[in-house]
């Protein structure tokens, strides 16, 4: 029996896709190119070969899974996989999103995927003080999903489950009862309480912070910025301004030797000798000797400040300096997130805060940094510079930030900035990205950092649960049980057409989320008791096994969206 899934690069994130796929019990099998000794059974080879991709069953597969982090190879491996079986689905990791999106437009089964857009909203809501185990697509917003453990001092103890259903801040996801198999529905129907050891999936609605300064603030931020330009054109003004006291003295001298010289007509030689523009000579041509020979060592010195005066303002003017001037006139002072390294965790991430109303400042060391023109087109203020300096995080006003985000290449260089930041401010709020989840979690152990995460551990169950089928919205982890949001679009021939919400749940152990219709969006209560009719689109969450089992099972009825 051939497999369902090929999951091609098994790297750490292909791999950790691939195990997720098995143990939800998907018929999965791997290629990478080269042995993998605690997987005997996967495909050797090169993936964009054509013999490797048929011993993998390419013909008979339905899926395809692209994991490497090198768009070029995933997408010849696309096209070899295409000749090979036209129809079948394609999962692409792919870092450039431009090229992903006409993928997506050119090819009707390819769904582009990228772990930093996955993985950047957790490490957003992590510095916001959110205990996030994944996201959820809904409402044109991304609502951080978290896993609450109901203990004796939890406040939910005890209350209904029906009590937390209708609330439109809040999202039940999934139910998992301690002592039962109870689904989540059939608890909010029969008024279950929560208890000791259950725990409850929720989706919470973020909220977009509007910041309106005082007008203290802004003359403080004014009175900062006038700092800023002082201090970054100082070595400008201070060629001005002898280049001004030169002009000075020769005037002076030419109206001291000669009385009966005009002031002006003093000044006008004075700048045209200098500057070598010329005008009124004679105002030295009837002077004494010692004047004219005064005239030349002016002309000369004059001749070199203004040469190094045009070429400091020409630097800073069309240069880098009066960027990175005006870059930090806009750093602000307190309430804001340091972002630092500047990849595609970090310029998301960075846009994520943004869009929940908050101020961030980006640290970069890479003067060539792809995404800096990014930055700029976000209005992000940016400081090129080692963010494990200290003289670097003061530049950032770290003393008055809200958290620090170290998300850097480097898994070394992300510690060490944590811990200089929290050297500076013990008690800052910091998250670091690590790309080993074992890693990540004694290094969030040992230093005490806010949270340390793993790209791949955030992003692997969105490949996984998309591996799947459908229109993925979300996902999460619980308890080794990989869920996921989607939408469905209801056809006279689904299982869901006719029947009502809440009997169907019960039946297929799913938790509806909202039902989009030809005129409205149902929820709360009256979501419970609506029919199913053809058209609408189901908003749902189920447990990926589920999802699988049905799919496999009746996918001529499915009308996965």
């Amino acid at each position: 029996m051939k497999p369902r899934i090929i999951v091609s690069g098994l790297d750490h994130t292909g791999y950790r896709i691939f195990c997720l796929l098995r143990q939800q019990g998907a018929d999965v099998i791997g290629i990478h190119d080269r042995p993998l000794p605690q997987e005997p059974d996967v495909i050797i080879g090169d993936p964009q070969a054509e013999h490797t991709l048929l011993a993998a069953g390419i013909c008979q597969a339905d899926t395809l899974v692209l994991a490497t982090s090198n768009d070029a190879n995933n997408l010849a491996i696309v096209t070899q996989a295409l000749i090979l079986n036209p129809s079948i689905r394609i999962i692409n990791r792919l870092f450039n999103h431009s090229l992903g999106e006409k993928l997506d437009q050119m090819l009707p089964n390819h769904v582009s995927m990228s772990v930093s857009s996955l993985a950047a909203p957790v490490f957003a809501f992590a510095a916001m003080g959110s205990r996030a185990i994944g996201q959820l697509r809904l409402f044109n917003q991304t609502w951080p999903i978290q896993e609450e453990r109901i203990t004796d001092a939890h406040p939910w103890k005890g209350r209904k489950l029906s009590d937390l259903w209708d609330d439109p801040t809040r999202m039940l996801i999934y139910y998992l009862p301690m002592d039962s198999q109870t689904d989540l529905v059939s608890a909010v129907e029969y008024g279950l309480k929560l208890k000791d050891g259950d725990r409850l999936i929720i989706g919470t609605k973020p909220s977009v912070r509007t910041v309106r300064k005082t007008i203290d603030q802004r003359l403080v931020s004014v009175l900062a910025s006038f700092r800023q330009f002082i201090n970054h054109s100082r070595s400008m003004i201070s060629v001005s301004l002898l280049l001004l006291l030169t002009i000075l003295l020769a005037t002076f001298v030419y109206v001291w030797v000669n009385p009966t010289i005009q002031l002006a007509d003093a000044l006008y030689f004075s700048v045209g000798m200098i500057t070598g523009a010329g005008g009124k000579e004679e105002v030295a041509e009837k002077a004494p000797q010692f004047v004219k020979f005064f005239t030349v060592i002016m002309m000369i010195v004059g001749a070199g400040i203004v040469g190094i005066c045009y070429a400091l303002l020409n630097d800073f003017v069309l240069g880098t300096r009066f960027s990175r001037l005006w870059s930090a006139a806009r750093i602000p002072h307190r309430g804001h997130f340091i972002v630092c390294g500047l990849g595609g965790i970090g310029i998301q991430t960075a846009h994520q805060l943004q869009a929940n109303g908050y101020e961030v400042v980006v640290i970069e060391r890479d003067p060539n940094n792809r995404f800096l023109q990014t930055a700029e087109a976000f209005k992000m203020p940016l400081i090129h510079g080692d963010a494990s300096v200290p003289e670097t995080l003061n530049a950032a006003n770290i003393h008055s930030a809200i958290a620090l985000i170290a998300v850097t290449s480097d898994d070394t260089v992300n510690v060490e900035i944590a811990l200089t930041a929290r050297a500076l401010v013990p008690r800052l709020p910091v998250v670091v990205r690590n790309q080993d989840p074992n890693f990540a979690a004694n290094v969030q152990r040992v230093f005490e950092f806010t949270a340390a995460l793993s790209p791949t551990e955030l992003a692997a169950p969105a490949f996984a649960a998309a591996a799947l089928g459908g229109k993925i919205l979300g996902n999460g982890m619980t308890a080794d049980s990989l869920w996921v949001a989607l939408s469905t679009q209801i056809t006279p021939d689904h299982p869901f057409c006719g029947q009502r919400v809440k009997e169907a749940a019960m039946e297929a152990d799913f938790v509806p989320l909202y039902i989009e219709t030809t005129s409205q969006s149902v929820h709360g209560w009256n979501l419970l008791d609506a029919d199913l009719s053809p058209g609408d689109t189901l908003y749902l969450t189920m447990p990926a096994n589920r999802l699988a089992q049905l799919w496999r099972s009746r996918p001529s009825r499915i009308g996965i969206s």
